[in-house]
């Protein structure tokens, strides 16, 4: 019989020996003399079990975790005998962290095999695009609108609106475009959700193509990503065979292509204005809104641009129901977040649960406090230009209205924990040298702004007329933050106000000599 075993293809799993850990339990296997098949399954998102080999048996796949490559033959062994092993934890569904999870986008991910479309099948895949066919793309909007689906990059804006919009708008030609330029600190969703199922992001492209005319989509991937890269390329080719992409999609009247593009790197570029730009061979530099994309987005024409995150949920929206994911959440942030836990934590990963749950529990319960075993002093949630919050804040619900209510962004769902050893100076000193080496240099706020905050904070730093120059910041960021053109120049003053603010004692204390760079 076939030993079935699991090894995930994550970029991160890779990073921690994945590749070289599935080959010694081939060599391992041949050794003994058996018939082994190995998946390479995405990651279940428990980032300190990673790589996690896991084993098909009668009661369930079985995990076994972190695995290296020196752990195969004994592993091998304890496959071929009685499953007894030092990194067996059971079955995965039954840890803690996933138990706790409500998966609606993630779902797939860490399940299936991403480059098999019939597993993609077996587990529910197409069914939302199969209704999308049937409904058509009026009832599709309305879908969307009424699940309260909100944009997952970032910004949070409703989905259904956008779609809409590009609907009811003329044209020849009409585009999708899928922002994967995943670039904040701490946030790799995108990523992991592309290479654990990428299917679920082509048919939620699909689906928008239906919904609003669009022939034609584009998935814009950091070149940081190759391991997405290589993941969405094959699915797409798959895809194409299977007429789910192509002319007549499952036999309709609709027609749907896409292809991946790569991006250059540059974080403004996940800005939408200026991902259009790369997109069509230019600089990465912002527009001057309006134009709206959604009337003139690329090459001129009605676009929607939307997150990975936001286009891969469609499926599950479409398949269930808006009401079954509007069911989730609170307030005006239904459904789920797909919460990135990274930083001084013990345990990171991903974590998938519906809008309402604190951000201390997230941080002690879930992430289960600092690994250096120190207490956890401030939070960034939000990537680079998302606020700093004290304890203090730690009962703020991760709700989109909530965070703005305390000058805070949920951002792409990243959380960045530090311990007390943090210094608030540098970290606000951080922020302004990241924009200053970012922007695009088209609005002089970000241009400028940035540049000039940088050596004000040097000067705090150093213990220079401290009080003066931390008036000279905060009239600075109120600069940046209603002068610039786009989120890059005007979300920059986050970290550095929330710093400030729930910090001082870190901005009025002992100077310091500012390393070279």
């Amino acid at each position: 019989m076939t030993m079935r075993i699991y090894v995930p293809r994550d970029a991160a799993a890779i990073a921690c020996g994945a590749d070289e850990l599935a080959a010694a339990l081939k060599v391992a296997a041949i050794a003994r003399k058996l018939d082994i098949e190995i998946i390479r399954n995405g990651s279940r998102g428990m980032a300190w079990l990673d790589p996690l080999v896991e084993l098909v048996t009668p009661e369930g796949r079985i995990g076994y975790g972190p695995a290296e490559p020196e752990d195969a033959d004994s592993l091998i062994a304890a496959f071929a005998g009685d499953g007894a092993h030092k990194l067996r934890i059971g079955k995965p569904e039954d840890q803690p962290f996933l138990k706790r999870q409500t998966r609606l986008t993630f779902a797939r991910v860490g399940i299936v095999d991403p480059r098999d479309l019939d597993d993609y099948k077996a587990h529910g895949g197409l069914k939302g695009l199969e209704k999308a066919i049937a409904i058509g793309p009026s009832a599709i909007v309305d879908e969307v609108t009424k699940s309260g689906l909100r944009g997952r990059g970032g910004a949070g804006f409703p989905t259904g609106i956008k779609w809409k919009t590009v609907a009811d708008t003329a044209g020849p030609q009409k585009y999708i475009v899928c922002n994967a330029d995943e670039g904040d600190s701490g946030t790799f969703a995108d990523r992991m959700l592309m290479e654990g199922d990428p299917f679920c992001l082509i048919e939620g492209m699909a689906i928008a193509g239906v919904a609003t005319g669009a022939t034609k989509g584009y998935v814009y991937i950091r070149s940081e990503y190759p391991h997405a890269i290589a993941a969405m390329d094959a699915a797409i080719e798959k895809a194409r065979r299977a007429n789910v992409l192509g002319k007549g999609i499952l036999g309709s009247a609709h027609d749907f292509n896409m292809e991946t593009r790569t991006g250059a790197g540059a974080y403004v570029c996940g800005e939408e204005t200026s991902l259009l730009e790369s997109l069509e061979g230019k600089r990465g530099t912002v527009r001057a809104k309006p134009p709206l994309p959604a009337h003139k987005g690329l090459f001129g024409k009605p676009t929607v641009i939307n997150n990975v995150l936001s286009l891969a949920t469609v499926p599950i929206i479409l398949a269930e129901g808006a009401e079954h994911y509007r069911d989730f959440g609170m307030g005006r942030s239904r459904g789920t977040m797909p919460i990135q836990l990274a930083g001084n934590l013990n345990y990171g990963g991903l974590f998938e649960t519906a809008f309402g749950i604190t951000l201390g529990e997230l941080v002690d319960d879930i992430g289960g406090g600092c690994f250096t075993g120190r207490p956890v002093r401030a939070v960034q949630v939000g990537g680079p230009l998302g606020a700093y919050f004290p304890r203090e804040l730690f009962d703020t619900p991760f709700d989109y209205e909530a965070f703005a209510a305390k000058d805070g962004l949920i951002g792409h769902g990243g959380i960045v924990v530090f311990d007390d050893t943090v210094d608030m100076r540098r970290q606000a000193r951080f922020a302004m040298e990241f924009c200053a080496i970012e922007s695009c240099g088209k609005c002089t706020p970000c241009r400028i702004g940035a540049v000039r905050g940088k050596e004000t904070i040097e000067k705090i730093i150093a213990g220079k007329d401290v009080t003066r120059n931390i008036a000279v910041v905060e009239d600075l960021c109120q600069t940046m933050k209603f002068g610039s053109l786009c989120a890059l120049g005007g979300f920059t003053p986050y970290p550095v106000l929330s710093a400030i603010r729930h910090f001082p004692e870190d901005f009025h204390g002992t100077p310091q000599r500012i390393a070279a760079e």
